[in-house]
């Protein structure tokens, strides 16, 4: 296990080396960050003195293990729109992605498993097509559009849920969380809802699919011979053959929504890396869009990393050696 812990690790550090190339590479050669700090007027001893505080003034290859040195100790420089550490930005704004993205995900798993159990198993039924019908909904209409509608209805006409901010917070040292407040948890229901439809519909649409295929196969079969319960059958056997490839499914869509928060976020005004790098990429604030392209990298090597992980405790195929 530790072997093959160290062997993911290394295949992931080309990875981030490319990605931190891309964010270097829009650092060092998009825009003019000597203008945009500077502004208009500026003289030419200013120009030098930023040059040369910036590092701008060595080799392209020296500015690139610069910019990786500092990344790897969590350092991306100053805003350019905000005059404040990148740092310092992220982590105010992290505590409010990933606690939409959190709740996002165990609504998706909560409801999607369920429904795509409950599909795979009674097909025919009017629910499942019900469900079916929902899930073609949920694929085809853009996240902006489903956002917008929650509003329409639930804040406009209804009135009962707020249609954007992060309402109040609760500071835990560093952490800011709105789950311990009544108005937090109200402006957490309508991004969640509007970030979890698609990977909810397709979760529950793998789910079916698989369940549907494992319902077929010769050891479920062997199973009904033998007299065993449909309960001992349906989560006993079935369910446990449909989790590799929904671990696969699920692990990939946490980080895209993590990563993809972003319209979401805009749509809500919620205050997170998202709205941060929308607001950074109109203002052509290199610093912060180079981070977050970084910690978006890093969040999908981490979380391959664990779906990697999760296969071990799940297919005991791969625990023999005989998944390689």
């Amino acid at each position: 296990m530790f072997a093959f812990i160290i062997s993911r690790i290394l295949q992931a550090v080309p990875v981030m080396l490319a990605v931190a190339f891309i964010s270097f590479a829009m650092f060092a050669f998009v825009g003019d960050p000597i203008a945009i700090m500077l502004g208009q007027d500026f003289t030419p001893a200013q120009r030098d003195a930023l040059v040369a505080a910036l590092g701008l003034d060595r080799s392209v290859p020296v500015q690139f293990l610069h910019f990786v040195g500092n990344a790897l100790r969590g350092e991306f420089g100053l805003s350019y729109r905000l005059s404040r550490p990148v740092a310092d930005l992220i982590a105010e704004r992290a505590p409010a992605t990933l606690e939409l993205a959190f709740c996002a995900a165990s609504l998706a798993l909560i409801v999607g498993v369920p429904m795509g159990v409950y599909t795979g198993l009674y097909r025919k039924s009017w629910l499942s097509r019900l469900f079916l019908t929902f899930s073609l909904v949920g694929v085809s209409l853009p996240v902006f559009l489903v956002g917008i509608l929650l509003i329409l209805v639930f804040s406009v006409w209804l009135g009962v849920l707020p249609s954007f901010g992060r309402g109040d917070t609760v500071r835990l040292g560093w952490w800011t969380t709105g789950f311990l407040t009544l108005s937090g948890l109200k402006a957490l229901v309508l991004p969640s809802i509007t970030l979890a439809l698609f990977q909810l519909t397709l979760i529950m649409r793998l789910v079916r699919s698989e369940m549907l295929e494992v319902m077929r196969s010769d050891y479920v079969k062997f199973a009904r011979a033998r007299g065993l319960r449909d309960r001992s059958i349906h989560f006993g056997h079935a369910l446990r053959n449909t989790l590799v490839p929904v671990i696969t499914i699920v692990g990939l869509q946490l980080g895209s929504i993590i990563a993809f928060a972003l319209v979401t976020e805009t749509v809500f005004q919620w205050p997170g890396m998202g709205l941060l790098f929308i607001q950074s990429v109109g203002a052509a604030d290199i610093p912060v869009m180079a981070a977050y392209l970084l910690l978006i990298a890093l969040v999908f090597v981490t979380i391959n990393l664990i779906v990697d992980l999760l296969y071990y405790a799940v297919d005991p195929r791969l625990r023999s050696g005989r998944g390689h």
